[in-house]
């Protein structure tokens, strides 16, 4: 009978692990922020602007491979680091693109056109 107290026992000992797991597999253990100086040496990618937002602060870029930041190619929305780019850049334009992370937002750090 000694054999039911242990069992009755093990889910109670096992639960502060069970509990803590979800925590712990949300947090990313593998990517450190990026340091501000990463902009200025992150590799030009080539990209097209779809679409400039000068009321988000956004522009809209079909890019392809991003390193810097992960990314593989696809179109989605950047910030800007200058926000006078959204006065030069139009829809149409081919540019090539460093690209850092601030926080969850993708940020163009400096930019080209593409020759």
């Amino acid at each position: 009978m000694r054999l039911l107290p242990a069992l009755l026992l093990a889910p109670l000992l096992t639960l502060p692990v069970a509990v803590s797991l979800p925590a712990f597999a949300q947090h990313d253990h593998h990517h450190a922020p990026a340091p501000a100086a990463a902009g200025k040496n992150a590799p030009l990618a080539d990209g097209v602007v779809k679409k400039i937002d000068k009321a988000a602060g956004e522009i809209v870029i079909q890019h392809g491979q991003l390193d810097s930041i992960g990314m593989p190619p696809m179109t989605m929305a950047f910030g800007v680091a200058d926000q006078g780019w959204l006065n030069k850049l139009k829809a149409g334009d081919k540019i090539r693109f460093a690209a850092v992370m601030k926080g969850s937002m993708p940020v163009v750090s400096r930019y080209e056109p593409a020759k």
